[in-house]
């Protein structure tokens, strides 16, 4: 399979590290031209006009997305403030894993949702290839010019045609923690990993499990793996084997699949069930339970804050935060995203994308929590705490120098399937992590039958 047009690549990824690293110290508690024409809503509220948007009175739009609950609900006010201001109404349609998958039954039976959003930049070159993805109209593309970095661009960008609007992001190199367990403790935040195994076996040595990891859902564990390989390996590793142009069976790869058995595989450091544990339970679990959770730390990105919401724990004080920390030289920066990408071309579908391509849509959802953007003209103000805001202002700051989570750029077979590729065999790594050698090869023998190569 054919890659993406641009992988992004880095120049140094302590940029929003360092941004981030002050987090808990601060922390405080297509179409063309006529895509966009007709006659201008300035909308209402506090959220700000700065997009013009057509009057589409009569007009229907489906948008699908694999977002559930929380996420979901504060998608849809986003949308439903896209309706206030056109006219429009717009239906959330609930997607399953892989998105590609329900999609393509939704094409074969000839009722495809308008707009899609997208969580691999792989989807989006597989739907694409299909057939399936309309470019964006003069009026997103203008949007994503003023808004964006060319790195975010390029992400959406197939064979110099724009594609996808990257709406939402994630800082994915962070690990949160019960506050009043590292305090019971007496463990400090680490920024090494030598000094990552010391705060753990201090949480430990307290009588609480250190780590919380949500193993039933198979991403979870990709993104532990690319922080890891990411320090320890470096960047220009990184974007070989993203494109498959070193093999799974490279020492690199053995050298981080034995790092992280430093943790997955010593023995009571995971709390129990971890492979039939949810990511939304691995992080609630770490919150709950007064001063004996079941876990005192949990791995994931910024997005984790919406299921924290979910317990009395309050983000800065009872949920703190600290980077991923530096394998090797840097510590790593990985970054995620969902992006909207137009599958029937109407001129409702091109507004919708260049509402969302708006500063005014992201910040609606950005008050809401739980939720980061790329958008460089958001502003920090909008975001709800400390935490946030300084997530946010980071990955703003760095510019082009992220690294794109390396699953999301692989074939969808290979690193995006329920039970299959990548997040099958690190399922399967994490339940026996003494077994580097036979998950090297399961690794590399499904990558090779994805990428073709």
């Amino acid at each position: 399979m054919r890659r993406t047009s641009r992988i992004i690549r880095i120049r140094g990824a302590a940029a929003l590290a360092a941004g981030v690293l002050a987090v808990s110290l601060t922390a405080c508690g297509g179409g063309d031209d006529d895509s966009g024409g007709g006659d201008e809503d300035k909308g209402t509220g506090d959220t700000g006009t700065t997009v013009t948007l057509p009057k589409l009175d009569g007009e229907s739009l489906e948008v699908a997305a694999v977002w559930t609950g929380a996420e979901q609900a504060n998608f849809k006010k986003v949308l439903a403030e896209f309706e206030k201001r056109t006219g429009a109404k717009v239906t959330f349609v609930p997607a399953q894993d892989p998105i590609i998958n329900f999609l393509g039954s939704k094409v074969a039976g000839g009722a495809p949702p308008d707009v899609a959003m997208l969580p691999q930049p792989g989807a989006i070159k597989q739907a694409v290839d299909k057939g399936w993805a309309k470019p964006l109209g003069a009026d997103a593309v203008k949007e994503l010019g003023e808004n964006y970095s060319q790195g975010w661009q390029d992400i959406g960008t197939i064979d110099g045609k724009v594609y996808g609007v990257y709406y939402k992001a994630a800082n994915k190199s962070l690990i949160w923690y019960n506050a009043q367990v590292f305090e019971n403790a007496g463990a400090a935040e680490p920024k090494t990993w030598d000094e990552l195994l010391t705060a753990a076996q201090t949480v430990y040595d307290s009588g609480v499990t250190p780590f919380s990891v949500g193993g039933a859902d198979g991403w979870t564990l990709t993104d532990w793996f690319e922080n890891v390989y990411l320090s320890q390996a470096g960047p220009e590793k990184y974007d070989q084997l993203a494109r498959h142009e070193i093999k799974w069976t490279d020492p690199s790869v053995k050298e981080a699949l034995t790092t992280l058995a430093g943790i997955w595989g010593k023995k009571d450091y995971v709390a129990t069930g971890a492979l039939g544990t949810d990511f939304p339970t691995s992080v609630t679990q770490t919150f709950t339970g007064g001063d004996q959770p079941k876990a005192g730390m949990v791995y994931e990105g910024d997005f984790a804050q919406v299921n924290i919401g979910e317990t009395k724990a309050k983000v800065g004080t009872d949920a703190k935060v600290f980077p991923f920390p530096a394998v090797g030289d840097t510590a790593p920066v990985v970054s995620g995203g969902d992006a909207a990408v137009i599958l029937e071309e109407s001129k409702a579908a091109q507004a919708l994308a260049t509402f969302l391509a708006s500063p005014d849509a992201a910040q609606i959802h950005a008050k809401l929590g739980g939720f980061l953007s790329p958008n460089k003209n958001v502003d920090p103000s909008a975001y709800p705490n400390e935490v946030q805001r300084k997530i946010a202002e980071a990955l703003v700051a760095s510019g082009d120098d992220f690294r794109f989570d390396m699953s999301d750029q692989a074939p969808q077979a290979f690193g995006g399937t329920p039970g299959k590729g990548e997040w099958k065999a690190l399922q399967d790594f994490l339940k026996n992590p003494g077994d580097i050698a036979g998950t090297q090869a399961k690794l590399e023998a499904d990558a090779a039958a994805a990428y073709g190569n």
